[in-house]
């Protein structure tokens, strides 16, 4: 049955996520509906994709019903418009216009500018000056791409000793995903990709690279929000809140300069990798949380299933629990339900910030992981927001060379709200 229900946007953060040089999807096209999983096993930061799956080898967008065939619901730019209410925001002005968004990627898609034109083209959205074949206009929004530390080689290192394996597809995936769709829910906001030339960075290594890149956008007041997706779990900074100094200071100018910034929570649930061994590296052995999302200064997005109707393109929304996937069958008249594999918990490095005080009726506030390290009481909680993450009920994402894809993982929460907008 297909229920009248609103769902109320006004918390919801901005994400965007990772970026990559696309080197291969064996047989990507062979097959209409792969599902290619990104592990998060090696001991070195990986996309916040968790799965794609290949739904068509097209430049048209394909139907809906394409979709519900492989047993998930994929949502356009319109539909998603529709499930989140957004319309009454455009219809007011509120589109982003006159706000930038930097998103820190690891690589950078040498695809992205022909990737945003065909998603912009197959979906009838404002198109952006620095896409391919646009001619440029003053009252257009921008694309365009920093490369701060330079540009990464055109092929990655192979793997060494267990420390090189950097998933350039799934950051190649995240990239198209984060631009496509941060144009997508702010149609007028200018985009500035930030690629850094690594993806390590569990724990302190290669972490300051990506700071440094946060550090630079601040300083130069490049960006109003600023999306990244790195993320380590709290205990491999060995040396607890001490190693993260200096990473933070790019987050304190953030905070003294009014940006916003938003990073995502994970997507295996409370579960986070130690540091060492470097090859097979062991879960950290209690709940446990990522940094920076659980600073206090990070907006923290978490995931959930959208089930809404992805045929409706008008507000407002049309909860749908009738369409696949079988949670959003299983909770009826609910349109939205909590992501089995969105990240969340306390901090053990973070006391209680003040503005978790004061909580929404119905909430719970624990405030510690059961064996965590002290002080382990009165601690950070996240997500503080969450919004759609599961390949299940999922945004088309283009990807030249390849097709069409829907996308899941909490790249796909972070790349979308409101925090740009007056």
């Amino acid at each position: 049955m297909k229920t009248g229900s609103r769902i109320s946007i006004g918390a919801i953060s901005f994400l965007v996520i990772s970026a990559a040089v696309l080197l291969n999807l064996p047989n990507a096209t062979s097959n209409r509906h792969d599902v290619i999983s990104i592990a998060a096993g090696d001991a070195v930061f990986v996309p916040a994709v968790r799965e794609v799956q290949l739904i068509s080898n097209t430049t048209s967008p394909p139907p809906v019903s394409d979709c519900i065939a492989a047993g998930i619901r994929c949502f356009t730019p319109q539909s998603m418009t529709a499930g989140y209410n957004f319309g009454p925001l455009y219809a007011a002005g509120l589109t982003g216009k006159g706000k930038t968004i930097a998103i820190i990627d690891s690589f950078g898609s040498p695809t992205i500018a022909d990737d945003l034109h065909v998603f912009d083209a197959g979906f009838g959205l404002q198109p952006m000056c620095g896409e391919t074949g646009v001619t440029c206009t003053p009252d257009m929004p921008t694309f365009s791409i920093l490369e701060v530390q330079g540009s990464p080689p055109p092929v990655p290192p192979p793997p060494n000793n267990g420390t090189g394996l950097q998933n350039h597809f799934g950051w190649a995936v995240e990239v198209s995903l984060d631009v496509e769709w941060a144009h997508a829910t702010a149609p007028g906001a200018n985009i500035i990709l930030v690629t850094t030339p690594t993806a390590e960075v569990l724990g302190v290594q290669g972490f300051p690279q990506m700071m440094n890149a946060v550090q630079y956008v601040v300083d130069h007041h490049l960006a109003d929000v600023i999306s990244m997706s790195l993320s380590a779990g709290e205990g491999t900074f060995m040396s607890g809140t001490a190693a993260l100094q200096n990473l933070r200071k790019a987050l304190i100018a953030a905070q003294a300069n009014g940006v916003t910034v938003l990073a995502a929570t994970g997507d295996d649930g409370s579960a986070n990798f130690l540091k060492q061994p470097v090859k097979n590296p062991s879960l950290i052995p209690y709940p446990s949380v990522g940094w920076p999302a659980s600073d206090p200064l990070v907006t923290a997005v978490g995931g959930t299933y959208h089930c809404t109707d992805p045929t409706n393109t008008t507000s407002p929304p049309v909860t749908d629990s009738t369409d696949p996937p079988v949670q959003c069958q299983s909770h009826p008249g609910q349109p939205e339900v909590g992501w089995i594999a969105g990240g969340g918990g306390y901090s053990i490095l973070f006391s209680r910030p003040d503005y978790q005080n004061n909580l929404p009726a119905g909430s719970s506030y624990v405030g510690s992981s059961v064996g965590a390290p002290g002080p382990n009481t009165n601690m950070r909680g996240i997500p503080d927001v969450a919004y759609q993450a599961s390949a299940r009920t999922a945004p088309l994402v283009y990807l030249g060379a390849f097709g069409w894809f829907t996308v899941g993982g909490q790249a796909a929460a972070r790349r979308n709200g409101q925090d740009w907008w007056p």
